[in-house]
């Protein structure tokens, strides 16, 4: 069946959304964007906050954004819906001094930021973002557009390239930007100035910077009935993507306060001052809940009748690597989002949580699917479980199937994406 109109206009405003957000830095700010849009109100960490019934609501902390709508009649006893996310993706990360080069060309020095398959990156167009901090504390966003690439050896000098690709670390990911003439050319060629001019900044009022790699092609959709949709960074933005459209139509009636938590650094362990294992979210619920005037046993009534949904891409069933999958559950993409399963509570859900799940997947009218690990194969996590244990709230993990998880351009089915949004409206709504 082909995809409606729906479908796609959900998938090309993803592409625009990630195309937007190169790093975490830029995809916290486009959600702070679009939900000011919406009417929501920014607050600064550092000074009082007024939060109050029929307040729309957001703060920004580094890489990280939380946002929320507190209904009408919400009191000191009313309890969270959170949909949680992450900003950040596998890819690369700027060192210090990083403007090298070898052999006449010119070469950015990077670092390995979690976990990517790093030969999706070989031959693709790449952009450098993130934030500059200048000399008098000031942070600025920069991004560039296409400018580093990580070419593949010609086949002619690797004979067996096919047979055991696989690349040095360090001597192998370090990605060209340009080419000099002489010796000369690389001392005087700075990356950092290049970056600096897409934010027009001087160079030398740089004092620090968290730059990383994305790629620089836009998010696409194709396939047979425009079935498939394929970009960077879908882990985890279509997840933050979700959030942010079901926040931005979440009720003023609801009894609960709708909540979106997206956090930065779940791919490297989320242990940060804006990870999911950091106080963040303890200390913006405790913030709304003073606001509501709720003394101690109030705020723990609240959050043991609240309820957060950590939202996060699994695998999908791959048609060449079957064996990898468990043989009875296998989730399909492209139909429906996943109830993520692992019985070591690597993934938060419990059977209180599948049923709360598959409820508010009635209520959106959408049909989801269960995902399980193969027993042989290490299953990975979530901020779910970072979740639960932190802040005691009852945590469902659930997500989309995906295939080239931690690719540079992983793949998506279309019509999952606008179901998975449509369930975070329900779950906000319920």
């Amino acid at each position: 069946m082909p995809a409606s109109p729906e479908t796609l206009a959900h998938a090309d405003d993803l592409a625009d959304f990630v195309a937007a957000s190169p790093s975490s830095f830029h995809a916290a700010a486009e959600v702070a964007r679009r939900l000011s849009d919406a009417g929501f109100t920014p607050l600064d960490e550092r000074e009082l906050w007024s939060v109050g019934p029929g307040e729309k609501q957001f703060v920004v902390r580094d890489g990280a954004i939380l946002a929320w709508v507190v209904p009408e009649g919400a009191n000191p006893d009313t309890p969270f819906h959170i949909f949680g996310a992450h900003s950040d993706s596998p890819a690369f990360k700027l060192k210090p001094k990083p403007t090298t080069g070898r052999a006449g060309w010119l070469q950015a020095g990077v670092e390995i930021y979690g976990g990517p398959l790093l030969n999706s990156w070989l031959d693709r167009e790449l952009r450098l973002a993130g934030r500059l901090v200048l000399d008098d504390g000031t942070s600025v966003l920069a991004a560039t557009g296409a400018l580093l690439r990580l070419p593949q050896l010609a086949i002619h000098l690797d004979r067996e390239a096919n047979d055991h690709l696989a690349l040095g670390k360090q001597t192998q990911t370090q990605p060209v930007w340009g080419v000099a003439s002489t010796l000369g050319d690389v001392a005087s060629a700075d990356l950092l100035a290049e970056v600096a001019a897409t934010a027009d900044v001087d160079p030398a009022r740089i004092r620090g910077y968290d730059l990383v790699t994305a790629d620089a092609a836009r998010g696409v959709v194709f396939g047979k009935d425009d079935a498939f949709f394929a970009s960077g960074r879908l882990d985890d933005l279509a997840s933050v993507h979700a959030g942010v459209v079901a926040l931005a139509q979440a009720p003023l009636d609801a009894p609960h306060i709708a909540m979106l938590a997206v956090f930065d650094h779940e791919e490297v362990g989320s242990g940060t001052r804006s990870g999911a294992a950091g106080p963040l979210l303890e200390d913006v619920l405790e913030r709304i809940q003073l606001g509501l005037g709720a003394d101690r046993e109030q705020q723990l009534r609240a959050r043991a009748a609240s309820w957060c949904v950590s939202s996060d891409v699994g695998h999908s069933v791959h048609p060449n690597y079957v064996e990898k999958h468990d043989p009875v559950v296998q989730a399909v993409l492209g139909s429906g989002p996943i109830l993520k399963i692992n019985a070591n509570q690597r993934y938060a859900t419990d059977a209180a949580g599948a049923a709360a799940w598959h409820g508010w997947c009635d209520a959106a009218g959408v049909e989801s699917q269960e995902f399980v690990s193969n027993n042989a194969v290490p299953c990975g996590s979530t901020i779910g479980p970072i979740t639960a244990t932190r802040l005691g709230i009852r945590t469902v993990d659930v997500g989309i199937p995906i295939l080239s998880m931690h690719s540079a351009r992983e793949l998506a089915g279309t019509a999952d994406l606008v179901a998975l949004s449509r369930v975070a409206a329900a779950f906000f709504a319920a």
